[in-house]
């Protein structure tokens, strides 16, 4: 047997040992399934959602405050449910704040892409002061600064005052007069009080 054939033979040795070893390890490993979202990171999540929508304009008050109301009541019913069971959730508790939750979530999706907006570069100096209220909200949502419970209720508060510029306006051929004006200056001070209240409180999201 020559030099020259004996390699070839080793090397064919060597290779049959080695391709078996390495199609094993390709064929074992596998890539973990990701767990689904637990019941708080879903929360943070919408919650992220809705700021989002707030800032972009894409939801406007009313559409802001009425879902807020509603995750702050699914808020509360899943903090009766942990009082019921020392503080866990049973499997039935989490499926159900889990439908509720896609509920929500399919509400929020539908908010951000209807045809109703929030004006994001308003001209007059009352819409720009609930421009600027807007994006202090979308902040304090976003930070975990305000609840749901907060948030409906100081979107509640603009989303009344926006109704009240749009019939002034519709009222006046568009205007408001100095009376007016200075009405609703009124009521947007108070409502930038309650949201620094919120934001600067005990509670958090």
């Amino acid at each position: 047997m020559t030099k020259q054939t004996h390699s070839i033979l080793l090397a064919g040795a060597l290779a049959a040992l080695i391709l078996p070893a390495a199609a094993q390890t390709t064929t074992t490993t596998s890539t973990p399934a990701t767990p689904p979202a637990t019941i708080n990171q879903r929360k943070e999540n919408q919650q992220d959602r809705i700021a989002n929508g707030v800032q972009s304009g894409q939801m406007t008050a009313g559409e802001t405050a009425n879902v807020e109301r509603k995750e702050s009541d699914v808020n509360k019913e899943e903090h009766q449910m942990r009082q019921l069971d020392n503080g866990h959730l049973t499997s039935a508790d989490r499926s159900t704040l889990n439908q509720q939750q896609n509920q929500l979530s399919k509400q929020i999706y539908n908010d951000k892409h209807n045809a109703a907006v929030q004006n994001t570069n308003p001209k007059s100096e009352v819409g720009q002061r609930q421009r600027n209220q807007q994006e202090r909200i979308a902040q304090g949502i976003k930070s975990g600064q305000m609840t749901a419970g907060e948030a409906a209720r100081t979107e509640g508060h603009s989303a009344a005052i926006n109704r009240e510029i749009h019939n002034d306006r519709a009222a006046n051929g568009g205007k408001l007069t100095a009376g007016e004006k200075a009405q609703v200056n009124r009521q947007q001070n108070r409502n930038s009080a309650r949201i620094y209240n919120a934001k600067h409180n005990a509670r958090k999201q």
